[in-house]
């Protein structure tokens, strides 16, 4: 059975470019463009891995991911971010998240999520 990852972004076009990059990898993708609409998803136990943007309009990452904390401590976080700004690292730290940068090149970060979610994949499978 495919681990179903959540992908929160209210980029439609990143979100349905990387989706499909993500499906193609052999995972089930869930989309939310909102941070409470991902949180209600978190609470239906309905994502094994998030993948969030930092910039949103509604609730940024740090406040969706702070409420995805308080729903499940342990499910594996990834936060994209094209903030270049130290304190956005340093709010995560504690909160258990790998950071990507949207900064760099599509292919990088294509490159670098892939790796990390087949790792992150690896240790669930160790767990259960």
């Amino acid at each position: 059975m495919a681990r179903k990852i959540l992908l929160i972004d209210d980029d439609v076009a990143f979100l349905e470019l990387m989706g499909e990059t993500i499906r193609s990898w052999g995972y089930e993708v869930i989309v939310a463009t909102r941070g409470k609409e991902a949180t209600e998803i978190i609470k239906n136990k309905n994502a094994d891995i998030v993948v969030l943007d930092y910039l949103m309009p509604d609730m940024d990452g740090m406040a969706t991911l702070k409420e995805i904390r308080k729903i499940d401590k342990k499910v594996p976080v990834i936060m994209f971010t094209g903030c270049s700004d130290i304190k956005v690292i340093e709010g995560t730290e504690e909160l258990g998240v790998v950071l990507i940068s949207k900064l760099s090149s599509y292919q990088d970060a294509k490159a670098t999520l892939e790796v990390i979610i087949q790792t992150i994949d690896k240790k669930l499978d160790k767990q259960n």
